[in-house]
């Protein structure tokens, strides 16, 4: 009787156990189908075109430029062109006073007569004057030296006859050969009177006058400024009669239909750029308009510009046509990657793991599935989709509530695609 009251109470414990187990499975199952769901904003997977860029700022300025700066202090004589006017080759800008400039040629080809003077006359044993007088010498001296001779040999005639003293012979050679020594004295001088040191000087002085000349010719012909191609004269800081200080800016001529852009790229973003990239320009003070350029120098070095360590970049703007003016600041933006008709989803869709696994939360019925995707290339706004997921697939990009994080089984309603 015990044995079978034992066996009625292992069935009714397993009959309770199997019950309160389908209770808990029922609650579960009313509160997944009663749970509320989230509002997300979702997008559809479809296929665009992926273009990744590079923005930042530049200065304009001109491939050709042509820039007049005065070569002395002096007033400007005359100004024969305005700001704005285009001008040919050789068109004659404007002209400063020559006083100054032509005293100094004058002061350095007087310099250089000089020195070739004296030049002449060292190569030549002195000056006309010189020689003349050199030479009369030189034929005193020499009629000197034979009247000497003579009176010797006669003396020494005489003495070899008695008729004459020693004394009076040795007189005679004394004088003869202080006469000879002078003579001698005067030929020296007159074929070896300049050294190799006065040479050295007097070609000196006429260097240095030559270069005076070269720089008082240059200082004249600067005086007169012309245009050294065609242009628009884009800078007239001065006016006639306006004294100006050496190296002050007169003129600025260029091509304005041969504009380049001199941009700063931040130092993470260098490796990106490449020759022949594309640009977009635009410049604040003309909001309608853009321009279109081209790559024709990566960086080469990086350099601090204000707070930043950039690369200097070189863009040449392909449709200037004189709208753009020297000087003014732009903005650049550089088209790094082109990629056409690509399987794409915006990037805020995407989602990676702590160990670099990328996925997507698919929305399926209501619910979020997590889904493995392989990625490609990537901009700010998009991201190039390999495999995982298909065209026309609703992934979700976040809920609209900052507090929800999403996750994988989540009930959520798109409010939003």
């Amino acid at each position: 009787m015990s044995e079978t009251a034992s066996g009625n109470s292992g069935k009714i414990a397993i009959r309770v156990a199997i019950g309160a187990v389908l209770v808990i499975a029922l609650i579960i199952a009313i509160r997944l189908s009663t749970r509320k769901e989230i509002d997300i904003r979702a997008a559809k997977v479809g296929y665009g075109d992926l273009v990744s860029a590079l923005s930042t700022n530049g200065k304009v300025e001109p491939i050709q430029n042509f820039q007049a700066h005065a070569g002395e202090a002096g007033s400007v004589q005359a100004v024969y062109v305005r700001a704005g006017q285009k001008v040919d080759a050789g068109t004659l800008l404007l002209r400063m006073s020559t006083a100054a400039a032509e005293a100094r040629v004058e002061t350095a080809r007087s310099a250089i007569a000089q020195a070739r003077a004296a030049q002449f006359d060292i190569t030549n044993g002195g000056s006309t004057d010189e020689r003349i007088g050199m030479s009369g010498d030189l034929t005193r001296a020499r009629l000197q030296v034979a009247q000497s001779q003579k009176d010797l040999a006669a003396l020494q005639a005489l003495q070899a006859k008695g008729a004459a003293s020693a004394n009076e012979v040795a007189a005679a050679q004394a004088r003869l050969a202080s006469n000879q020594s002078s003579l001698d004295s005067l030929q020296q001088r007159s074929t070896g009177r300049y050294s190799s040191t006065d040479k050295q000087r007097v070609n000196a002085q006429l260097s240095d006058s030559q270069a005076s000349l070269n720089a008082a010719q240059q200082s004249l012909a600067q005086s007169v400024v012309r245009a050294p191609f065609a242009g628009t004269v884009y800078s007239l800081p001065v006016k006639a009669y306006d004294f100006v200080g050496s190296g002050e800016e007169l003129v600025q001529v260029a091509d304005l239909s041969k504009m380049q852009v001199r941009a700063y790229f931040d130092e993470p973003e260098i490796g990106r750029l490449k020759l022949n990239d594309s640009v977009l320009i635009k410049w604040d003070a003309k909001p309608g308009l853009s321009w279109h350029g081209h790559i024709v120098r990566t960086p080469t070095t990086v350099i601090t510009y204000g707070t930043r360590n950039v690369g200097e970049c070189l863009i040449a703007v392909d449709d200037a046509t004189g709208d753009l003016l020297p000087n003014t600041n732009v903005s650049v933006s550089v088209t790094t990657q082109s990629i056409f008709h690509v399987l794409s989803l915006p990037r805020e869709a995407l989602r990676t793991t702590g160990s670099g696994e990328n996925y997507v939360f698919l929305v399926e019925h209501n619910q979020l599935v997590k889904r493995v995707v392989k990625i490609g290339s990537v901009n700010l706004m998009a991201v190039q989709i390999i495999s995982g997921i298909n065209p026309n697939d609703l992934v979700a990009l976040a809920s609209t509530s900052s507090s929800i994080d999403l996750s994988e089984g989540l009930r959520v309603r798109v409010v939003q695609q």
